[in-house]
């Protein structure tokens, strides 16, 4: 997977790791995690499989950057080609289970993911407040309309995931 985000991110032009890792945090990172330790060496697989080009910058940060070839445009177009499907939540099976554990342990996990829940909201109600100002500027925001549609279904998604942590931590009938 690392390796087609990688890609779609590389599909915007040019950049170093760390630009890939930045931006996939700023957009994605609601949904998707990356560190520098995976990325580097998927970038490494995609320079080798052809998908990607490196390039030495020779200043003095002495960094690389990174562009996708047709190759890797073709690969990354198939990827998006196929079915979608649906995520599978860890945490879903888990709190499936809950009734086996004790009342503490259970108000204290769903407490602490609630928390995180909520501080990505914020992070991501901070993201839609720039983009939404970036969007009145631009002439043809016809052509974010997907990327800025994905934002607010997250936004929707985290919104009713918030509700319903909320819900279950003082068993309110549904």
């Amino acid at each position: 997977m690392i390796e087609l985000v990688t890609l779609g991110m590389l599909m915007q032009g040019r950049m170093s790791g760390y630009d890939i890792k930045k931006i996939t945090e700023q957009t994605i990172g609601i949904f998707y995690k990356m560190s520098y330790g995976s990325l580097y060496p998927a970038l490494k697989r995609l320079v080798e499989e052809n998908y990607v080009t490196e390039e030495e910058t020779n200043d003095s940060k002495n960094k690389k950057l990174y562009a996708v070839t047709e190759k890797g445009q073709r690969h990354f177009i198939e990827w998006l080609r196929e079915p979608l499907k649906a995520n599978k939540r860890e945490y879903m099976v888990k709190i499936f289970f809950y009734d086996y554990l004790d009342e503490e342990t259970r108000l204290r996990n769903i407490g602490d993911y609630q928390r995180q829940i909520a501080r990505q909201l914020e992070q991501m109600n901070a993201v839609q407040a720039v983009v939404s100002k970036e969007l009145e500027q631009l002439e043809h925001k016809e052509s974010y309309y997907y990327r800025v549609s994905t934002m607010h279904y997250g936004l929707n998604f985290f919104h009713m995931e918030n509700e319903w942590l909320k819900q279950i931590m003082n068993k309110k009938e549904f």
